[in-house]
């Protein structure tokens, strides 16, 4: 009699506790369900890049001027614009339509010619206008990565001063520790006051570097906020942490990618292409245009009506004081923009081999830091404030062994926002997507 008694208590226990348990999903679904959003995360430096490519009002000019020069080709390569005329010749009297009847001079035309350039001449033209928007269209994309250049720049010089200010505020306590101990050790007799006025001149000459790495951060705050295309009200812009990028290619590989896929030096080769296309063009103004013309003329009643067709051609009479100068004009600008062309050649490279440089240093530089002078820096601290507790330092080895953990720090966060901004120079200059 007690096993079943013994069963269906727990077969009650197990619906109770079945039930509890959809409860509780019920009270947590509904919890979701009905819980308020969750504030938007901060924009990271990716979401501050993506927001630049889209609100930038630099990038905004310079693409819509590319979008603008698209709309070139076709007007260029296109006819001239017809000219409509209406003539009407009275004979004997300024009265028009006099002498409608009387003589067989009278006349009201219509006519309409047509301007035709010479063989070639508008195909030219609508290649000059590619070539134009081409160089538009690089502007464009060099624009672009400039602002993501600019964006990432900024960003890391914000991180190194944030850095800078924990790192001036965690001196700050620590430099409140010791003046606590040099105070102690004065009313004991253990150390001279100078060395009291010592530990509070630290002190105020950390507030001065706080308050003026603060001014430096928001200058930057500002300057990064109109980058990316934000009004100055707008929320500050948090900066998260950043580790340093690898970035493992040969200077040679380097090289080729700035060759084959930078825009700048796409820009300056379809400059190239424009001037080439600007000396065709001059040179093929040596043949002329054309123009045809058809009227139309009613005549009084009993006489008959006229039919004109015109064909004219417009002779380069002048051609050694309009087309030959402006072949050497065309031709002298083409050399400009070959030897521009070249000239950036060389400064990109040279740019690119200045960053290649940057960053293997500070990779070098990096690994110093964090695999020796911050610890070492770190454990003399530690060293020196046991020992002067114990009286077996002075007070200044004890300073130094501050002051030389803030600097090592500064240091550090500086050599490794410059490592990132390298990597950011370098991708620029390779024409890596943004």
């Amino acid at each position: 009699m007690k096993s079943p008694n013994r069963s269906g208590t727990r077969r009650q226990s197990s619906e109770a506790m079945f039930i509890r348990l959809m409860m509780l999903c019920l009270i947590i679904v509904s919890s979701v369900a009905w819980a308020e959003p969750d504030v938007a995360n901060p924009p990271t430096l990716d979401g501050l890049i993506q927001e630049a490519l889209t609100e930038s009002p630099m990038i905004t000019s310079a693409r819509k001027h590319w979008q603008a020069l698209t709309k070139v080709p076709v007007q260029v390569s296109t006819l001239p614009d017809p000219t409509m005329g209406l003539q009407q010749l009275t004979v004997g009297s300024p009265q028009p339509f006099s002498g409608y009847e009387a003589s067989e001079f009278y006349y009201t035309g219509f006519g309409v010619s047509q301007d035709i350039p010479g063989p070639g001449k508008l195909r030219l033209r609508a290649k000059q206008a590619d070539k134009e928007a081409e160089a538009a269209r690089d502007a464009f994309l060099v624009q672009q990565l400039q602002v993501v250049e600019a964006v990432r720049e900024t960003y890391f010089n914000l991180f190194y001063l944030r850095k800078m200010l924990d790192s001036l505020r965690g001196t700050q306590s620590e430099l409140d520790r010791v003046a606590q101990t040099t105070e102690a050790q004065y009313h004991v007799a253990k150390a001279q006051q100078q060395d009291v006025l010592k530990a509070q001149l630290a002190q105020t000459d950390v507030l001065k570097d706080v308050e003026m790495n603060q001014e430096e951060f928001e200058q930057g705050e500002a300057n990064l906020k109109a980058i990316v295309g934000r009004e100055q009200d707008s929320a500050d812009i948090e900066i998260g942490e950043i580790t340093p990028t690898i970035l493992s290619i040969s200077d040679s590989r380097l090289r080729e990618l700035a060759i084959a896929n930078s825009p700048a030096l796409q820009q300056a080769h379809a400059m190239e292409e424009q001037s080439d296309a600007a000396l065709a063009i001059a040179k093929r103004d040596y043949v002329p245009d054309f123009n045809v013309g058809y009227a139309y003329q009613k005549t009084g009643p009993g006489f008959r009506d006229y039919y004109m067709l015109s064909l004219g051609v417009k002779v380069p009479l002048y051609f050694w004081r309009k087309q030959t100068p402006a072949i050497e004009q065309a031709s002298l600008q083409k050399e400009s923009v070959l030897a521009d062309s070249y000239s950036k050649r060389l400064s990109v490279l040279s740019d690119l081999q200045n960053q290649a440089i940057v960053l293997r240093t500070s990779d070098r530089v990096l690994r110093l830091y964090t695999e020796g002078l911050i610890p070492q820096a770190e454990e003399t601290l530690t060293s020196a404030t046991a020992a002067y507790r114990v009286g077996k330092v002075d007070f200044q080895s004890l300073l130094s062994a501050v002051t030389d953990v803030l600097r090592v720090r500064q240091e550090y966060f500086r050599s490794l926002a410059d490592h990132e901004i390298a990597v950011a120079k370098i991708r620029q200059t390779i024409g890596e997507e943004p």
